[in-house]
């Protein structure tokens, strides 16, 4: 039933059984919080549906009605044991479906991030738009929605975190600016035991990235160092039973790191080198 206080401005509504009505499969929203369904149907039961919902015409005879906005709506009255539901129908193309159906999901401003992510890669995958396009139809800057789209690119159990909630928008988007990936899913882990502010991972993730362009740095040192360096290093570490590292720079000044792991190895390398603290 449809409230007689909204009637009146949607007099072209139909009532449509709600066994010919199907879902959108452009619908950007994957959860549907079952609580607040639940309370939309109590609401229906009691004072009915105050807006109509809005339906593609069938294609065909043999196909259904197809949702484009509303789908809350519908659920909800389905959980309220409605046969039909008052909607307006429209003749809309596939494209004109799938835009109406995430702008009007994207205009209540409840998605998840990733929903949201996922919105916009799906209109720019399906209608072939550009990010600058997917803005300008949207209102939204490109920036914008470049971060959202940058959320599909988390690992998958990261992406989980960020469906329930448990990771916020400002954490994924740290744990992005992390240079190496195999290390973000630890990292998000360790974000939610530990309870991590923004602030807080900003600061681990700028440790773990100059950490590692050092060691980077380092690796590539050693791999550019001459045959010769590289014999004199083999020489020593079989000479001192350790391993000997030598490192320089441009002006061919440097210096040799002998690695020992106890105070006993370190005499028996100081013994070798014919060295005496006594």
């Amino acid at each position: 039933m449809l409230n007689t206080d909204i009637e009146a401005s949607h007099g072209n509504y139909s009532m449509i059984p709600v066994d010919d009505i199907r879902p959108n499969p452009f619908q950007p929203r994957h959860i549907f919080n079952q609580d607040k369904l639940e309370e939309l149907a109590q609401s229906i039961t009691r004072s009915g549906i105050y807006q109509p919902l809005v339906l593609r015409k069938p294609i065909s005879s043999v196909e259904r009605y197809e949702i484009i906005a509303g789908e809350r709506r519908f659920r909800a009255s389905l959980l309220a044991g409605l046969k039909e539901v008052p909607a307006v129908i429209r003749n809309f193309s596939d494209e004109a479906t799938m835009e109406a159906a995430i702008v009007e999901n994207l205009q209540r401003e409840d998605l998840s991030p990733l929903e949201e992510a996922e919105a916009y890669a799906s209109l720019m995958q399906e209608l072939n738009l550009t990010q600058n396009q997917v803005s300008e139809r949207l209102g939204k800057s490109r920036p914008y929605i470049a971060n959202y789209l940058r959320l599909l690119g988390l690992p998958v159990r990261v992406k989980e975190m960020l469906q329930k909630g448990a990771l916020s928008m400002g954490q994924a988007r740290t744990l992005l600016g992390l240079k190496d990936p195999k290390k973000l899913e630890k990292l998000a882990t360790k974000t939610l035991t530990d309870g991590l502010t923004v602030r807080q991972l900003e600061e681990i993730v700028n440790q773990m990235n100059a950490k590692d362009k050092k060691k980077a740095k380092k690796v590539s040192h050693e791999t550019a160092k001459s045959p010769f360096i590289k014999e004199i290093e083999s020489q020593l570490q079989e000479k001192l039973g350790a391993k000997a590292t030598v490192m320089y720079n441009a002006k061919q000044k440097g210096k040799i790191e002998i690695n020992y792991d106890s105070v006993d190895e370190l005499d028996r390398i100081l013994e070798i080198l014919n060295i005496s603290l006594d």
